[in-house]
């Protein structure tokens, strides 16, 4: 599988595998998330395994357009984190996934703590600072510095396709909550724009597929 280049900054970190799984060839879609997730789960679990992991080892969380975070464990058996948006984990061999179509995927890691956030943040969960709340979450817990934070945004949907830059809200949340600019990257890859290579909730009209972020230690 071949690596997203936008997430160079991440995977040249020892021990630290991401990936970000777009549009999927030849797979139909439609308007019911459910079963295009099934027909989408050959690929995706292939992801996983490429980084080394097995589907038993994902983490995901339930996806509510929210900004609660959940902090998981190997030992946990819950694979999908209810009424949650984003997780945090410090223990190597559990890999973090959130499903985005217009959304963006925030990846956080901490390398001197040696720990993981992987978010879900579009228009609802931008407004409730999901990020800056990740960001203190992992002070809090594992004593992590904003300052040793290196920070990811992924493709998601972006002006003038759609009206609310939570792009530039979620730099701007990552930055006043301490993390360097120099270790911020953002994809600058619109979803809507880029059809052929992602899926756009927006510009599908609801008949569309889910990419697959994924974050994980070894």
């Amino acid at each position: 599988m071949q690596m997203p280049r936008f997430l160079s900054s991440l995977n040249e970190q020892k021990g630290l595998r991401s990936s970000f799984v777009g549009r999927v060839s030849g797979v139909e879609v439609g308007l019911d998330k459910d079963e295009v997730l099934a027909r989408l789960h050959p690929a995706h679990k292939k992801a996983v395994q490429d980084l080394g992991f097995c589907w038993s080892q994902l983490h995901l969380a339930e996806q509510i357009h929210g900004s609660n975070i959940a902090v998981v464990g190997k030992h946990h058996p819950t694979q999908t984190w209810k009424d949650v948006d984003g997780l945090i984990t410090s223990d190597i061999g559990v890999m973090l996934g959130i499903y985005v179509a217009d959304c963006g995927a925030v990846y956080i890691y901490d390398p001197v703590c040696r720990v993981i956030a992987l978010l879900h943040s579009g228009k609802k969960g931008t407004e409730g600072n999901i990020t800056g709340k990740a960001i203190k979450m992992m002070q809090d817990n594992y004593g992590s510095s904003p300052a040793d934070m290196v920070v990811e945004l992924s493709p998601c949907v972006r002006a003038p396709i759609y009206e609310v830059d939570f792009a530039s809200e979620i730099r701007q949340q990552a930055l006043a909550a301490g993390v360097p600019e120099k270790q911020y990257s953002d994809a600058g890859i619109c979803t809507a724009s880029n059809t052929e290579t992602y899926y756009s909730y927006r510009m599908e009209k609801g008949k569309t597929g889910r990419m697959l972020a994924l974050l994980g230690m070894v």
